[in-house]
């Protein structure tokens, strides 16, 4: 590291926990964020100021004048722009450090094999059960962790599944991909604008985490918030062994 990111990242070198040698692996690091709306601007924003050293952004969307109100990666000035690309150039703003990725595209098939494979840490962001099912499908296959959100009205979920090890459960394990879910969609049910705040910046203190290899992550643990009462709780997840995405992993850590 260099005097000005001695200064810069000064606050986190500080931390017993971090140091030089958590913060030269954050800098060394690369993050999929699949998502660069509500959930994936405060994820984008909090990675790029710690010092990820490179963000590869995806999201097929442009901005619309709807998404102003929680999606903070996005300006006025912005709409009608792709959002990676508005998106990369707040990043440059706050972190001219870190080198961003902008992937204008719907993430699938082979690019998100591609893009998941050359991942240390891979963050959820999107708002569909299709995305949520090819990323979780696509971190299974490459051992990668996934570290997954969502926030509708104004309640909110996150969880880790650290595909890294063989014994965690993976995103279908918790929903499984047969099931038949309703899918809830902000543009139709709205969200409380502070709530996919709180969210992104859970998930990106999480991949920190895992980058670093630090502290107890949610692996195995769903987190459930509920924001018109305050309420925080946490349930325990369990690897179903006869999941169809991940049942047949070996059996090692």
């Amino acid at each position: 590291m260099n005097d000005d990111q001695l200064l810069r990242y000064s606050r986190h070198i500080l931390l017993p926990e971090i140091g030089v040698e958590g913060q030269h692996t954050m800098l060394d690091a690369r993050a999929l964020i699949v998502g660069a709306g509500g959930l994936g601007s405060p994820a984008a924003m909090y990675l790029a100021a710690a010092g990820v050293g490179t963000i590869a952004l995806a999201d097929g969307d442009t901005v619309d004048l709807t998404n102003l109100q929680r999606q903070i990666l996005h300006a006025t000035a912005s709409v009608g722009r792709p959002k990676v690309e508005s998106g990369r150039d707040t990043l440059a703003r706050l972190n001219p450090g870190t080198r961003v990725v902008p992937l204008h595209m719907r993430l699938e098939g082979a690019a998100l094999e591609r893009e998941v494979a050359a991942a240390d840490v891979v963050l959820d962001c999107s708002d569909n059960f299709a995305t949520r099912h090819a990323v979780n499908r696509a971190c299974v296959k490459h051992r990668r962790a996934l570290v997954s959100g969502a926030a509708i009205r104004f309640d909110a979920q996150v969880a880790v599944f650290d595909l890294r090890r063989s014994d965690s459960p993976c995103y279908a394990c918790l929903f499984a991909e047969n099931a038949e879910l309703e899918e809830t969609r902000c543009a139709v049910m709205g969200v409380f604008a502070p709530l996919t705040g709180m969210v992104g910046a859970v998930q990106a203190a999480e991949a920190l985490k895992l980058l670093i290899g630090i502290g107890e992550s949610l692996s195995g643990r769903l987190v459930i918030f509920d924001a018109l009462r305050a309420d925080w709780r946490s349930v325990r997840l369990s690897r179903d062994a006869a999941c169809t995405a991940c049942g047949s992993r070996e059996n090692r850590t």
